[in-house]
């Protein structure tokens, strides 16, 4: 297995659609970089949030996932708070080839602020907008700012396709869109 290189993942995305938007190199310029990196692609976070809050006193249990859990809000800088949690998606959507494993990885520029995100791996055949998750690990509120980077993927292509894909299988989060919430 190996870790496939920009010049892989800018044909995979311009010719079968593997990222869309895709932006072709490293955008920085005041912003927390996104776009096209040697051997990954560093995502946005939309402006999408569900930040968790126990104002209702919720449980929070995956298998009977209460909406109680969080409040939404649609803005250009999500404040987490201390030692709270917050789900987002993507910008880009996402089509993986069948012979491919992606995993994610947080930006340093957030990790350095006690900011981790979260995602499982996105299986062979998976398509969707990417659920993010969010952890502020620190005492105090935190900013993430929608429409910059937030996580690199980096795309494992094995040393053939897979017997049984992520879409053979009509995984439960097949080609989601929005923040999407646990699913049993």
């Amino acid at each position: 297995m190996g870790i496939m290189p920009d010049t892989w993942i800018r044909e995979m995305a311009e010719t079968k659609g593997m990222i869309a938007p895709f932006v072709d190199r490293q955008e920085r310029e005041g912003v927390v970089s996104y776009g096209l990196s040697s051997y990954g692609y560093d995502a946005r976070v939309a402006d999408e949030f569900k930040i968790f809050t126990n104002v209702d006193n919720a449980i929070v249990d995956p298998k009977d996932f209460s909406g109680n859990s969080f409040v939404d809000r649609k803005t250009d800088v999500c404040i987490i708070p201390p030692n709270s949690f917050a789900l987002a998606r993507t910008v880009e959507y996402f089509r993986v080839p069948r012979d491919v494993l992606v995993i994610c990885l947080g930006k340093s520029t957030y990790a350095r602020c006690g900011l981790i995100v979260n995602v499982t791996p996105l299986e062979p055949e998976w398509e969707g907008h990417v659920t993010l998750e969010i952890s502020n690990t620190t005492p105090l509120p935190a900013k993430v700012y929608a429409n910059e980077g937030l996580c690199q993927f980096l795309f494992l292509q094995g040393a053939g396709p897979c017997e049984v894909s992520y879409a053979d299988k009509a995984g439960k989060y097949m080609r989601q869109q929005g923040v999407t919430l646990p699913r049993l």
